[in-house]
């Protein structure tokens, strides 16, 4: 069974800083590109990065350009999401998404699915 499983998230104040991390079982991540995806209670769902499957083409949505990181450790199996200079807007439950290399990750496109974990930026 192909499954894509978020880690990391969390409560915390405003200017602190998570990790996340999105681990295969069942398949190999090396083949494909990852996306980050967020989706904040009474809101669409929305990407946040996404990185390639050599880890040589990142993207980032504008609202987390500067403070987001996308990271991968093929050996690992794992895609890595630091999240820096953490905001109120930032809360949201995240989800990671395994799809083909070449479509900026997509929704359409996305092949397999976490089940999120949540992240909830508060003072």
């Amino acid at each position: 069974q192909l499954q894509l499983v978020e880690s990391g998230g969390g409560s915390v104040q405003p200017g602190r800083s998570l990790r996340l991390s999105c681990a295969a079982s069942g398949f190999t991540l090396e083949h494909y590109a990852i996306g980050w995806f967020r989706q904040a209670p009474g809101k669409e769902r929305e990407g946040v990065s996404c990185i390639s499957s050599s880890g040589g083409s990142k993207d980032y949505a504008n609202s987390v350009k500067g403070r987001f990181t996308i990271s991968r450790d093929n050996a690992r199996n794992t895609v890595y999401l630091q999240m820096n200079f953490l905001e109120p807007e930032d809360t949201a439950m995240y989800y990671c998404a395994a799809g083909p290399d070449g479509t900026n990750c997509r929704e359409g496109y996305l092949e397999v699915w976490g089940q999120g974990t949540p992240v909830t930026v508060s003072s």
